[in-house]
């Protein structure tokens, strides 16, 4: 019977906890029993993963997903038998491609790859010195050394190098894990880490001193992202190491933040100047990268491309769909348009 008696009291003091502190009402409320609704509230994620969603509903990767990109990263069968279990018909946004019976050009035996080269020369239009036509029309999108560990960034760039298509950096400037052969793209953000002055400003001379550093091939200016636009990242101190500080050009220890607007440029045609010079200087494609909003930056855009010479090698349009670690749930789920609604009305504003 001891064992009971210590169970009693034991509970009776978990009572007596529970009534007497005020950080949670619930426990206040219902003593005990509150403590079973923390404990499936921790295991909720887990129970929704394995037991409630079916292989497709998760977001953004679905366990389907998730399994093809372990099983692939292992080296293992990663085929799916027995077809779809997809609604093709009622999901909105299922994606299909739409194959030809005769294509045009059948993969050879001797490529491997099945490259499926860009349609674009980059900067040809423009005259860049270094315009050219990218292998491959896919490209990994951005994300800093800082917020990826090195050994991501590296394995994204081997594989770049192994896939021959472009590798871009995120605002984070180049580490030495960018160079491993896949080619850049160089991305400057508010921040302009790795071509930033001791006050925070553009500086070109670290900018062309960084460019000359690593394999790069183009340069993105960034404008917006779809989970922040109009609010500058974060990096907290604890990831600030001594290496990150020395390739963004900031102090070791403190919190990194990038502002909410650019200090090189206040409006399109400062941009226009901002892209020529950096084109100028490198001989490289120069594009931009922005969430949509509002249009008058595309508007104005086209009409300072039209009328003055000056222009961009290439737009890319970011959807409010895009993630980060540094956005707020406000951000993150109502500013920007997604990425369908985003990009059709920003190509029919230059198409007019």
């Amino acid at each position: 019977m001891w064992w009971v008696i210590g169970i009693g009291a034991f509970l009776l003091l978990v009572v007596v906890y529970d009534l007497f502190q005020r950080r949670h009402a619930i426990l206040r409320n219902f003593p005990i029993i509150g403590h079973l609704r923390y404990i499936l509230e921790t295991v909720g994620p887990e129970l929704r993963q394995y037991i409630v969603t079916n292989n497709d509903e998760e977001r953004p990767f679905s366990r389907d997903q998730r399994r093809w990109v372990y099983a692939s990263s292992k080296k293992e069968n990663n085929y799916f038998g027995f077809g779809t279990d997809d609604d093709l018909e009622l999901s909105a946004n299922h994606l299909i491609l739409k194959h030809a019976s005769f294509p045009a050009r059948p993969p050879a035996h001797d490529d491997p790859l099945h490259l499926i080269p860009c349609a674009k020369i980059l900067g040809g239009h423009r005259g860049r010195k270094k315009a050219f036509r990218p292998v491959s029309a896919f490209m990994v999108s951005a994300m800093s050394y800082g917020s990826l560990s090195a050994t991501a960034v590296e394995a994204i760039n081997r594989g770049c190098a192994a896939a021959r298509c472009l590798h871009n950096t995120g605002e984070g400037g180049i580490a030495s894990h960018h160079r491993h052969g896949g080619g850049l793209v160089y991305q400057l953000g508010t921040g302009y880490f790795g071509a930033r002055a001791d006050d925070g400003t553009f500086s070109m001379n670290r900018f062309i001193e960084t460019v000359g550093s690593a394999n790069v091939r183009v340069i993105e200016v960034k404008l917006s992202q779809g989970a922040k636009p109009g609010k500058g990242g974060v990096l907290p101190a604890a990831k600030v190491t001594a290496e990150i500080a020395r390739i963004r050009g900031i102090p070791v220890g403190k919190d990194c933040l990038s502002p909410a607007h650019h200090a090189a440029f206040s409006d399109v045609s400062g941009l226009l100047d901002f892209v020529e010079e950096l084109a100028d200087r490198t001989g490289l494609p120069v594009g931009i990268k922005s969430a949509v909003g509002e249009l008058a930056l595309f508007e104005e855009l086209a009409k300072e491309m039209e009328t003055s010479g000056r222009g961009v090698d290439y737009i890319h349009v970011d959807g409010g769909e895009g993630g980060t670690g540094a956005a707020p749930l406000a951000f993150s789920d109502h500013v920007a348009l997604p990425f369908k609604i985003g990009f059709t009305r920003a190509w029919r504003t230059f198409a007019e």
